[in-house]
């Protein structure tokens, strides 16, 4: 027991200096993350959350129902623990990579060509003329995101539990090009802990507007988000500005 707990000290230990040594880009990914979901996610992940929780719904008799249950089956809580730790894994990946390629200065230079590259994603969502040329509104298009949808497709039946994590984390695969601007601007911090803490604020930024999709309705939904996306953009350049300026930081 006292060992465990040792081991659990040091580990949160850990974690509070990648924290430390991060935050400015934990703080942005969860920024990118949760004004990302209205531009982005509520359109390209709102019909997946909208079939599981309509899944949990069916399963529940209408005798039973009350708000407790309406709400509990909207927060679809193994699904986003799934996609944050396919997030976590990637962003561990992308950030151990970038950390061995380069050392010293040259990680410094990686670094920052890594944070111009993510701002330049999100320019690219920012800017509807853009959009083609980085991927902004095309994601989980093409052979991967299919192949993806059909190996989850048995999942969405019963997406409770295990399955509902299982569903998170196959869904967590499909590309986007927000996904990708997290992965460079995670690959940044040129090591592991600190790219799965980034990705894991990435994907907790995501949460609010999915579990909002889910409560009300990706219709209903849509009511009152295009409003927001007229503010939506200059959010997203003003990210992109704080990953250049932390860019031009490690110039």
């Amino acid at each position: 027991m006292t060992d465990a707990l040792a081991v659990l000290t040091q580990g949160l230990a850990v974690c509070r200096v990648a924290v430390e040594d991060h935050g400015g880009l934990i703080t942005s990914l969860a920024l990118t993350g949760l004004v990302g979901s209205l531009t982005h996610c509520a359109g390209m992940c709102g019909p997946f959350v909208l079939s599981q929780t309509a899944a949990r719904f069916e399963a529940i008799p209408v005798s039973a129902m009350n708000e407790w249950r309406r709400l509990s089956g909207a927060l679809l809580i193994p699904y986003h623990l799934g996609r944050a730790t396919t997030y976590a894994a990637l962003g561990a990946l992308a950030g151990a990579v970038a950390g061995r390629l380069a050392q010293g200065p040259a990680l410094r230079l990686l670094a920052a060509g890594l944070l111009a590259l993510a701002a330049l994603f999100l320019l690219g969502m920012a800017v509807p003329r853009l959009k083609g040329l980085f991927g902004g509104s095309g994601g989980g298009e093409g052979w991967w995101g299919r192949h993806v949808g059909r190996l989850a497709a048995p999942l969405f039946s019963a997406p409770t539990g295990w399955r509902g994590w299982l569903l998170g984390v196959a869904l967590g695969f499909i590309p986007c090009g927000l996904l990708y601007a997290a992965l460079a601007a995670a690959a940044a911090g040129g090591d592991a802990l600190g790219g799965a803490l980034a990705m894991v604020a990435f994907a907790a930024g995501t949460v609010p507007v999915l579990v909002l999709v889910g409560t009300v309705g990706h219709f209903a939904v849509a009511r009152w988000r295009q409003p927001v996306l007229k503010w939506a953009p200059l959010l997203l350049a003003a990210n992109a500005g704080m990953l250049g300026f932390m860019a031009w930081r490690l110039i």
